[in-house]
C-alpha cells in the first residue's frame, strides 16, 4: 500500500465518522488579540474563526461591521466568541452630566441645560432632568453631550396644581 493510498483511505474514513453538521462550520468574529473593558474596537482589533453549527451560542458575531467602533462591555479575549452583548456604543454621555437638551417643532428650536441620568452613546436613548422644573424628559443622545428631547420620560402627564 502507497502512502498515497493510505492518506486516501484516512480521509474516507474521517468524512464518514463526521456528522455533516460537523462538517460545515460557521464563521465567527473573535478578537485576534486581548481587548481591555472601554476599549473601542477596530477593524485590526478582530479575525474570523470557524465554529460547528452546533456549538453556535445565539447572539454570536458572525460580521465584523456589528461590533466595529463598538466599546467593549468586559474584558475580550483573543479567539474567544463575541457576542452581542459584549460591546455597546462608546459613551458620550455620562451619569450626572450636564448636557445641552434641544427641543425641536416644526419652525422652532429651543435649548435647555439638563442633567443626564444615565450613560450612553450616539443614538441611546436617556432620561435627562430639568433643573428647574425637576420634570424628567426622555432624548436620543445625538452628540458628545447634545440630546435631542423626545418626550416626557414617564407615560404618565404631570399633574399640575393650583397654588393659593
Amino acid at each position: 500500500m502507497t502512502i498515497r493510498n493510505l492518506l486516501l483511505m484516512l480521509a474516507a474514513l474521517a468524512a464518514t465518522a463526521l456528522p455533516a453538521a460537523a462538517q460545515e462550520g460557521v464563521r465567527i468574529v473573535v478578537p485576534s488579540h486581548d481587548i481591555a473593558r472601554g476599549q473601542v474596537i477596530a477593524d485590526s482589533d478582530l479575525t474570523f474563526a470557524t465554529v460547528e453549527g452546533s456549538a453556535l451560542m445565539a447572539g454570536t458575531v458572525t460580521g465584523i461591521e456589528a461590533v466595529k467602533n463598538m466599546e467593549a462591555r468586559r474584558m475580550l479575549h483573543a479567539g474567544e466568541a463575541l457576542r452581542a452583548d459584549d460591546v455597546r456604543r462608546p459613551v458620550v454621555v455620562n451619569k450626572g452630566q450636564t448636557v445641552t437638551m434641544l427641543f425641536r417643532a416644526p419652525g422652532v428650536e429651543l435649548t435647555a441645560m439638563g442633567r443626564a441620568m444615565s450613560e450612553g452613546g450616539v443614538g441611546d436613548t436617556i432620561t435627562v432632568q430639568n433643573p428647574s422644573s425637576f420634570r424628567m424628559i426622555s432624548g436620543t443622545i445625538s452628540a458628545p453631550g447634545t440630546v435631542i428631547a423626545t418626550g416626557p420620560a414617564s407615560p404618565f402627564p404631570s399633574r399640575r396644581t393650583a397654588r393659593n
